[in-house]
């Protein structure tokens, strides 16, 4: 019998990619997203990937009673990974009490949901964001954490300290902190993606919907950065890169090759790139030139930031499988067949 593991925001952009990987490693998936910040269609496209109608419990996990309540109904899970949460930089600058209220209280929630169903391995879904402004570059697991810059990424700082206090007084659960880099692309298929309700924060979609008409122009933050170019260093992942360093994370935990109580580790490509570079590698492989315009830096942002993902490599036998033109040609194939299906 498949194992079954629960996926917390599973039709999220990661979380539904990672539902994808999880059912090809031959695992049974259950997926509570509240579908506030999702496209139910999204389920959908993971039934074409998979061939199986996943399960969503449709509900809010802010919300005690009905998180716990599915966490009892599915106590034979063996693990869970948790990705829900808000994520916008600058939103949670100008709303920052909804990111504490949302991304910790969900957090609670869920972990006391898994003490309550005796499951064994929770996978978090953490962010680079929790180094802050860094002082030397590529960042390492052992890289200080400097002053945050934003709500977002102190709601993600704090739920690293909550996971680790709660591993220590209940030492039957074991952790992996994912501390992820900066996801773009789509599933190999085109059949799920990221799709962005309202005006997208992260870069790669607003290019996407620049080069297709859906926005008049992109706006690149700054460019008076210490960068190369003057624009901000990211290091760019594959989505799917990302669902399968998830994956091997719970494969080591239940099989037993990660045996410490939390273990961190960071994902990401091990390369900066820039903003404008990531513009130019778009305008390559779509043969689209991008309108783009200089503007302001934006509230929140640091200016470089890129992984040493070593680590990664050795404990879970990680490698990357996607680059940059893989990353832009799967979200401009996604971009196109949204359009196609009439998803806006």
């Amino acid at each position: 019998m498949a194992q079954k593991v629960i996926v917390t925001g599973g039709c999220g952009f990661i979380g539904s990619h990672t539902i994808t990987d999880l059912v090809a490693e031959g695992f049974e998936v259950i997926s509570i997203d509240s579908m506030e910040r999702a496209d139910p269609r999204v389920l959908d496209g993971l039934e074409a990937i998979t061939g199986k109608k996943i399960k969503n419990y449709q509900i809010n996990l802010t919300d005690r009673l009905a998180t716990l309540e599915v966490f009892k109904e599915h106590s034979d899970a063996v693990g869970v990974i948790h990705f829900a949460a808000y994520k916008s930089v600058s939103e949670s600058v100008s709303k920052p009490l909804e990111y504490y209220r949302n991304n910790m209280n969900s957090l609670y929630n869920v972990l006391e949901g898994i003490e309550v169903s005796g499951i064994h391995a929770f996978i978090f879904s953490s962010s680079c964001s929790v180094y802050g402004d860094v002082e030397t570059l590529p960042v390492s697991e052992e890289t200080p954490l400097n002053e945050v810059q934003c709500p977002y990424a102190r709601t993600k700082k704090h739920a690293e300290e909550v996971v680790r206090d709660f591993m220590v007084a209940f030492p039957r659960h074991h952790s992996v902190l994912l501390r992820y880099f900066n996801p773009v692309g789509a599933h190999p298929s085109a059949h799920i993606g990221e799709t962005p309700i309202e005006v997208p924060n992260n870069l790669v979609p607003f290019i996407t919907q620049t080069a297709i008409g859906r926005r008049e122009k992109l706006t690149v933050f700054g460019n008076d950065y210490d960068t190369r170019d003057g624009s901000c260093i990211r290091d760019y992942i594959h989505v799917m890169d990302i669902a399968h360093a998830h994956t091997l994370a719970l494969q080591k935990v239940l099989s037993g090759e990660i045996s410490d109580k939390v273990s961190l580790l960071n994902i990401g490509s091990g390369n900066g790139t820039t903003v404008l570079e990531a513009i130019k590698a778009f305008e390559k492989v779509s043969g689209k030139p991008l309108s783009y315009e200089i503007g302001p830096r934006r509230s929140g942002d640091i200016p470089a930031v890129y992984a040493n993902n070593e680590k990664a490599r050795k404990v879970l036998g990680w490698e990357i499988q996607f680059s940059l033109d893989d990353m832009m040609s799967s979200a401009w194939a996604w971009e196109q067949e949204m359009k196609r299906r009439a998803y806006y």
